[in-house]
């Protein structure tokens, strides 16, 4: 069965609150399709807060970042591809996806993606 990219987009979405919450940190999702971060995350004792861009992706693929790398949200960015499969967490700093990121040029349109192999690396595996 193949499902719509929101459905895929909230698989992912919680599947990453799931993981975060077992590691202790109580987890709040934002607003769909708004413009930020998809996750609060805040220690149990409340001192720390981090901001979360999560991506979703139904099947083992790069990870579309849009026309520009230089604003990055969130504290870190988690990759969770194969969410109808097999769940994967792939979690990179902002600067790691920068650094990463190639750009591609089509009909003189840039645009930039995380290519699999960028970011499917056990150093970034469930980290």
């Amino acid at each position: 069965m193949r499902l719509d990219s929101q459905i895929v987009g909230n698989a992912g979405l919680y599947y990453a609150c799931y993981r975060l919450s077992l590691l202790g940190w109580n987890t709040m999702p934002t607003a769909r399709n708004a413009r930020g971060i998809d996750v609060v995350a805040y220690s149990r004792d409340g001192k720390r807060y981090l901001g979360i861009q999560v991506e979703s992706l139904s099947k083992r693929a790069p990870v579309p970042l849009g026309t520009s790398v230089e604003r990055l949200m969130g504290d870190f960015w988690v990759i969770v591809n194969r969410v109808t499969s097999e769940p994967t967490a792939f979690i990179l700093t902002p600067g790691e996806v920068k650094r990463l990121a190639h750009r591609g040029e089509k009909d003189g349109r840039v645009s930039f993606w995380l290519w699999t192999n960028a970011y499917e690396i056990d150093e970034f595996r469930e980290a």
